[in-house]
């Protein structure tokens, strides 16, 4: 049997199809009190739009799971940050061709001249890149 941190823990980020909630870092807890399970998560930003979808995948997984009795709660503080990504999760991206935070390199080719063709990409999270070595666009998920 899948324990609730487990069927938590796979629940994919709907923005970044790459990484699981885990991985991102913005699972914080889940707790089993008097059969009820408390899963503990924290927006990558105060405004994101992605967490009305979040805590829909945790309460759905955590039913197929067989825990029936869910309660997903927002944690705003302390708040969420790039460096509390996996390494799986920063190897994830890369592998995927998303420029994890604090990197400068493209993560097709691995070249460091990539020059900042939009301050957004396709989530705020995100800027968009491209690689002057191979000419490859890329996302890069943003420092906070």
């Amino acid at each position: 049997m899948v324990t609730p941190y487990e069927a938590a823990a796979a629940v994919v980020d709907p923005e970044l199809r790459v990484v699981t909630i885990a991985e991102l870092g913005i699972l914080r807890d889940v707790k089993t009190v008097e059969g009820k399970v408390r899963v503990t998560i924290t927006p990558t930003y105060s405004g994101c739009p992605a967490m009305d979808a979040i805590r829909s995948d945790i309460v759905a997984a955590l039913e197929k799971a067989g825990y029936d009795r869910a309660e997903v709660v927002t944690k705003l503080s302390p708040a969420w940050s790039t460096d509390m990504i996996t390494e799986s999760g920063r190897e994830a991206l890369a592998r995927n061709g998303i420029a994890p935070p604090g990197t400068d390199e493209c993560p097709h080719c691995a070249s460091p001249k990539t020059l900042q063709i939009s301050r957004y990409g396709s989530t705020p999270c995100q800027a968009l890149f491209k690689c002057q070595g191979c000419h490859e666009p890329f996302p890069l998920v943003k420092t906070l």
